[in-house]
């Protein structure tokens, strides 16, 4: 839309932009297109988690860089700084944001989000969301994150799949003030056209640019919700193959059976298929995966149906049957969970935790969550951009 617009917003003006490896307009990147446009200046870039380019392993530090196609110098917002400073921001006339999101809480791009806002208001800088579909669509799922529980993987008080946009996201930031000093921000949104946020990825005609090395595929990033999980546990999650997030494996698991106790649950727009994989180095996405080069067993998760799909129903039923598979041969559950401080962050509390580790009902569990979504739901009802 900014591009169809032939950058009205952004005419005379020395630009900053977030962005990254999705931030692509009709096959060219966002970046190029403001560099080669000759009523816009591109001053600055600043790249997310992954990098510009999104070839960064999670969670690894980035360094600022210089992109020669652009001839500019690249800021990293996921190094020794975590937000924009002030002394990158204060030869710009404006602020813009682009990063394709994937619609949870703990992915870092939501604090990057809120970060540039308050750097933006800090600086008198006017910043400029460009909003791209959620691939989750307005699906809620999870628990609302307490405000003790806030890091960097889970900077509001939102739900694990908050249902919104960047552009809402960021109203939202706005008008709650979840960062101080955000009373004084220029923001605006640039929304989409025709986009409905039932309508599952592949039915939009979008291409898919991965928005992190591990999300290679929109199936991937429906149930990514729930297996993330398997980050914070002595369990594979699929890192160092091409499934990432839909492979799930140890050495000890027996994949048939798992394979058949979650297909018994007949969860909606998945299957399970018994599978058996082995990790291997990825430079440019899991250069140093977990269980490298052991064979692991497990199961494949298969998006049947995409408009169905509740990624965290489906990590926490998973989770459930591994830790239950665990107790059999002798694996503690509280083993298995062994990174508990990230399972409660991701998870959204230590509920989740605490009732995997005593073989609680998931149902009912998933049911618990009911009521934050409809807090959640009037919370958000005046921010919504699309029907």
């Amino acid at each position: 839309m900014l591009v169809d617009t032939d950058f009205a917003l952004l005419q005379k003006q020395r630009v900053g932009l977030i962005a990254h490896r999705a931030s692509v307009v009709d096959g060219q990147h966002l970046a190029t297109l403001i560099y080669e446009h000759p009523s816009v200046e591109l001053g600055a870039l600043f790249a997310p988690e992954h990098g510009l380019f999104g070839t960064g392993e999670a969670g690894a530090l980035i360094g600022d860089s210089f992109d020669p196609v652009t001839d500019t110098v690249v800021f990293s917002l996921y190094g020794d700084n975590r937000s924009p400073s002030q002394e990158a921001l204060q030869d710009l006339d404006m602020l813009v944001y682009d990063l394709q999101d994937v619609g949870t809480r703990f992915f870092t791009y939501t604090s990057t989000l809120g970060l540039a806002m308050q750097a933006a208001a800090e600086a008198d800088l006017p910043i400029v969301i460009l909003d791209r579909p959620n691939p989750l669509g307005s699906t809620l799922q999870g628990p609302t994150l307490p405000t003790d529980m806030t890091s960097f993987i889970g900077m509001y008080p939102l739900p694990s799949a908050y249902g919104l946009t960047s552009g809402e996201l960021a109203t939202l930031i706005k008008q709650e003030q979840w960062l101080p000093g955000l009373d004084r921000l220029s923001l605006t949104v640039v929304p989409m056209q025709n986009w409905d946020p039932s309508t599952p990825w592949h039915e939009t005609g979008l291409q898919w640019i991965p928005p992190s090395p591990n999300l290679p595929t929109p199936d991937a990033a429906l149930v990514y919700p729930g297996t993330v999980l398997f980050e914070a546990m002595s369990v594979s999650e699929g890192r160092g193959t091409n499934e990432p997030f839909q492979l799930i494996g140890t050495p000890w698991i027996d994949g048939a059976a798992l394979a058949t106790h979650m297909n018994d649950l007949d969860l909606a727009g998945v299957r399970f298929e018994a599978a058996s994989f082995t990790p291997e180095s990825m430079s440019d996405a899991a250069p140093s995966p977990r269980f490298l080069g052991q064979e692991l067993h497990g199961v494949r998760i298969v998006v049947t149906d995409p408009t169905l799909v509740t990624g965290l129903e489906i990590g926490l039923h998973l989770a459930d049957a591994v830790l239950r598979q665990g107790e059999a041969i002798g694996v503690e559950p509280a083993a298995t969970i062994d990174r508990p401080g990230i399972f409660d962050r991701l998870a959204g509390s230590s509920a989740a935790r605490s009732a995997l580790l005593a073989g609680a009902d998931i149902d009912q569990l998933i049911a618990s969550f009911e009521a934050d979504h409809v807090l959640f739901s009037s919370l958000v009802a005046s921010v919504a951009l699309y029907d």
